[in-house]
């Protein structure tokens, strides 16, 4: 109930242009479905995927210390300072924790911010937005819809045409070009 309280809240909200009920939570059985792409970011189905959970000791023999801090603690790297904030090459950008592909750079944009902006995820279901009251302010946090990884957050001030800004931590992420093959996690 409270999953579908808090969707109903951010479709009434304005951030919802891009959030279904169906990315906000794993069903029972501790699987979540996902929308998969090819090396060209082409789709190529959505799957059921069993949701990946890991004690905090194997995040950390996976992740460097500022990769953990910012996915699995919901840290934020400075601005200006992800190897990704001014990267402009063609490709898809994926999770850093579970190689889940996120965003596509045809959605990316110079928000000016100093974190990399894209203006929608590449499939609504490969990520999940929760509210996010931390430092005195509430948001719209984003996190991987497979391994809950927190990603960045996403504001209404975005270009058209959804008018979304998905500011991501470069830390988060993992940039593949196109047609190249990603490493399996």
């Amino acid at each position: 109930m409270l999953e579908r309280r808090m969707f109903l809240k951010l479709v009434g909200g304005g951030v919802s242009a891009a959030i279904t009920s169906s990315a906000l939570a794993a069903d029972k059985a501790g699987t979540v479905r996902i929308v998969e792409f090819d090396a060209s970011g082409v789709r190529t189905g959505a799957a059921q995927v069993e949701k990946i959970v890991k004690p905090a000791s194997e995040w950390k023999r996976q992740l460097t210390a500022e990769q953990f801090e910012v996915t699995r603690e919901a840290g934020t790297e400075r601005p200006f300072t992800g190897k990704y904030a001014n990267n402009h090459a063609d490709g898809l950008y994926a999770c850093i924790c579970c190689n889940t592909v996120l965003f596509d750079s045809k959605t990316k944009f110079e928000s000016g911010t100093g974190w990399p902006s894209f203006w929608q995820p590449v499939a609504k279901e490969n990520v999940a937005v929760q509210m996010d009251n931390s430092l005195g302010m509430q948001r719209d946090e984003v996190r991987c819809a497979r391994c809950d990884a927190h990603l960045g957050h996403v504001f209404d001030d975005g270009p058209p045409p959804t008018h979304l800004r998905y500011c991501m931590n470069s830390a988060a992420l993992n940039f593949t070009p196109r047609g190249k093959q990603q490493a399996s996690k």
